[in-house]
């Protein structure tokens, strides 16, 4: 019961209008969709696609303009009243067909399957009241075999990071020093992710990829949790306060010259802003490093046992001397060194080898025939 109330409440949360004007205004998250199918037309043109989670409509319309014959818009709030009108705005009536339902209780006509499945159903760090496991049931049950996810695949990325907001100001606030404030302040966030703009100069260190989602294969239960040990040198010296989280999608794509075609939805600090901005994880104490120490860490991202649509992520600050480093390794630890010296001249040796090879061209010898 308790899970049939929260998930009511998260559909109802999609029928606040200010929601979807967000996302509307999101430039970089819309254009990728509409880059993704307008200049993908041979995935849509005459083909049937399902839009799960369809919102006011918009990817549905996008993918009528690129020459669907049939496109079923599936949205389980009350929104999809608004949706059929917009449709019907835009002249697509006739081929956009608005269905209000869960996914997962869709029947289409005949039992038929679709070429394509196009969803925006990403959240903060990709998973957090994401929609991907409803993603998932639409493709088992609907997709052709051979058929297209828009997007195809998802990655979640790291790196830890200084969080000048959360410090700086605080030393001297009109003239009073309230760090104690602060302290209390980071204390409290560090039980929750903070969701905000990180400046690519606040990141102290190269990204690690936490997963890579196949949106064609994997299942569900692939979902449920992702972990990671690593240990990354800090490229400049600064305080490490926290881990910096984003994703990036990656849509199917071919140009009409065969070239590779395919677009990226990114949302790093190096990228334009989006409405899903950076997570970030606070860290309880500030820690103060130079360029090149070690920066070790665990993260978990644990999906919750009561609530499916939201993850628990735990941050472990782990000891460098006793984990494992990445071959090769960035920090200034002695064996790393010595590893990326050995590894530079063994790579150097192979070009050197391959060079000799390249520059002896060997010539048949003249065969006596018989």
């Amino acid at each position: 019961m308790e899970v049939e109330k929260e998930s009511n409440e998260y559909f109802s949360s999609y029928e606040d209008l200010e929601v979807h004007r967000l996302m509307l205004e999101d430039e970089p998250r819309t254009l990728a969709y509409q880059n993704a199918i307008l200049s993908n037309e041979a995935y849509f043109k005459d083909k049937v696609v399902m839009d799960v989670g369809c919102g006011t409509g918009i990817l549905s319309i996008f993918c009528a303009q690129a020459g669907a014959k049939k496109v079923y818009a599936v949205e389980a709030s009350d929104l999809a009243n608004l949706a059929k009108e917009v449709v019907k705005e835009n002249g697509f009536d006739e081929i956009i067909e608005v269905i209000h339902s869960r996914v997962e209780d869709v029947i289409l006509p005949d039992n038929m399957k679709v070429d394509a499945i196009i969803s925006e159903w990403m959240g903060f760090y990709l998973l957090h009241e994401g929609m991907l496991d409803s993603v998932i049931a639409a493709r088992d049950k609907f997709l052709k075999d051979g058929g297209e996810m828009f997007p195809e695949s998802a990655t979640i990325y790291i790196a830890p990071c200084s969080i000048p907001s959360l410090y700086d100001k605080w030393d001297n606030l009109y003239g009073v020093s309230m760090s104690t404030f602060a302290k209390c302040l980071r204390q409290n966030k560090s039980n929750k992710p903070e969701i905000l703009n990180v400046k690519p100069a606040d990141l102290l260190g190269p990204q690690v990829a936490l997963c890579w989602i196949n949106l064609k294969e994997n299942k569900m239960s692939d979902l449920d949790k992702y972990s990671i040990q690593h240990v990354v040198g800090a490229r400049k010296s600064g305080f490490y306060q926290g881990l910096c989280v984003w994703f990036e999608c990656k849509f199917p794509g071919q140009l009409n010259n065969g070239e590779n075609g395919a677009v990226v939805l990114d949302t790093s600090p190096e990228s334009p802003a989006t409405h899903w901005k950076q997570t970030v994880i606070v860290l309880p104490h500030s820690y103060e490093v130079e360029e090149g120490d070690p920066i070790a860490f665990q993260l978990d991202m644990t999906r919750d046992a009561v609530n499916r649509r939201r993850y628990n992520l735990q941050v472990t600050i782990l000891d460098p001397e006793t984990v494992d480093h990445p071959l090769p390794c960035t920090c200034h630890m002695t064996r790393c060194i010595l590893i990326k010296i050995f590894m530079e001249q063994q790579a150097e040796k192979e070009l050197e080898t391959h060079a000799k090879y390249e520059g002896n061209v060997i010539e048949d010898e003249d065969i006596d025939e018989v």
